[in-house]
C-alpha cells in the first residue's frame, strides 16, 4: 500500500516541500552548468590538438559538478520518502496520491502557486490536470486497499 494524502495534509507539506523542490532545482542547475564547463573545456582541448590545462582545476570542479548531482539526487529521494512524487523537477510540479471515491488519483502542484488548486489521473500527464472539485473537499482519510 502506497501513501496518500487528503488535500489537507497536502497543504500543509506545501511549504516543506516547496523548499526541498527549490534546493533541488538549484543544486540541478548548478550541475548543468558546470556540465557545460566541463564539455567547452572538453572541446577547446580537442580544437586545439591539446593544451595546457589546470587539472586540479578542472578536478574540482569536476567535484562541484558530482556534488550538485549527487544533492539533487539526494533532495529528490528526500521528498519522495515523505510520499508525493516530483513529476517534473525543471517545471516544479509535485504530485500527491490520494483516493476520491475509491478512486486512485493525483492532486497536482507547480511550484509558485499558492495551494493545491488541480488534479490528475495516475494515467495521464501533469498537463491534463483539471481543477479539484467538491469531492475533495469531502475526503477525510481513504486508503488503498
Amino acid at each position: 500500500m502506497s501513501k496518500t494524502f487528503t488535500l489537507g495534509e497536502a497543504q500543509t507539506l506545501l511549504p516543506v516541500l516547496e523548499a526541498l523542490l527549490k534546493r533541488a532545482r538549484i543544486a540541478a542547475l548548478r550541475g548543468v552548468e558546470l556540465e557545460l564547463e566541463m564539455q567547452r573545456l572538453s572541446h577547446r582541448i580537442f580544437l586545439s590538438g591539446g593544451m595546457h590545462v589546470d587539472v586540479a582545476a578542472a578536478a574540482r570542479r569536476r567535484a562541484e559538478r558530482d556534488k550538485a548531482g549527487q544533492e539533487t539526487k539526494d533532495t529528490i529521494a528526500e521528498i519522495e520518502a515523505i510520499g508525493v512524487r516530483v513529476q517534473d523537477l525543471e517545471g516544479g510540479v509535485l504530485d500527491f496520491p490520494c483516493v476520491v471515491e475509491g478512486r486512485a488519483v493525483l492532486l497536482c502542484w507547480t511550484l509558485g502557486e499558492d495551494a493545491i488548486s488541480h488534479w490528475h489521473e495516475e494515467s495521464e500527464p501533469a498537463e491534463q490536470r483539471r481543477p479539484l472539485d467538491g469531492r475533495f473537499g469531502r475526503v477525510e482519510r481513504e486508503r488503498l486497499n
